[in-house]
């Protein structure tokens, strides 16, 4: 897979990167991962990428050719354009895996107040991260980015993929390691006993359990 950012902020992405799971991931040619400062891609002399809104208001608004030039640079039959924006649909674990199979990601980040409205008409799909507002589209981009990287084949563990949260609308058992007491806080002693029955079966009982009481709404 490949994936191509654009951003006005390139070396916000320097951190995911080049740390963990994502590093490893490029470096195992797993993935490409490219940044694109759109700037490059304005047709004005200073570079200038927004202006002011049409009809008055606060802030400013991204200019629709920069995003136009830079899409149709690199754009090609493969490649799935996603545009990040608080309007769009709720981003989750379903929506990470079906990315998964696309060839070629293409995200969009925007900034300031907002995108001139005809850049949306170059997305396939809108995705928001949750319903707050960020300064931009980076962050957002960096959780779409990590979410769908570890779930590519040979980036971590299948193992180590089985039964996470939201998996089947369930969120993830409770986990312990050594020692097993610890200033009063004790193991559950299923987990100490070594049957591996009673294992599985403490631990489904649990993910029902705190998805009940946590997360309600995955199970109605």
């Amino acid at each position: 897979m490949k994936i191509s950012i654009l951003s006005l902020f390139p070396s916000m992405f320097d951190g995911i990167l080049n740390e963990s799971i994502i590093k490893r991931a490029i470096e195992k040619q797993k993935i490409e991962i490219e940044i694109i400062n759109f700037r490059a891609y304005s047709p004005l002399n200073n570079n200038q990428v927004d202006d002011t809104p049409y009809g008055g208001g606060a802030g400013m608004v991204l200019r629709c050719e920069p995003i136009f030039n830079a899409l149709d640079a690199i754009k090609t039959k493969d490649s799935h354009i996603i545009l990040m924006c608080p309007t769009g649909k709720l981003f989750k674990q379903t929506k990470a895996k079906e990315l998964t199979s696309k060839k070629h990601l293409i995200i969009i980040c925007g900034h300031y107040e907002g995108f001139d409205e005809r850049i949306k008409t170059l997305a396939d799909e809108i995705i928001s991260i949750g319903d707050y507002i960020l300064t931009g589209g980076e962050i957002p981009a960096m959780v779409v980015i990590d979410s769908v990287v570890r779930l590519l084949d040979g980036v971590i563990n299948e193992t180590s993929l089985k039964n996470e949260s939201f998996d089947n609308n369930l969120l993830d058992y409770p986990v312990y390691t050594k020692p097993a007491e610890y200033k009063g806080l004790k193991v559950p002693e299923v987990l100490l006993s070594g049957n591996h029955k009673k294992i599985n079966k403490y631990r489904e009982e649990e993910r029902l359990r705190i998805t009940k009481e946590k997360r309600s709404d995955l199970i109605n």
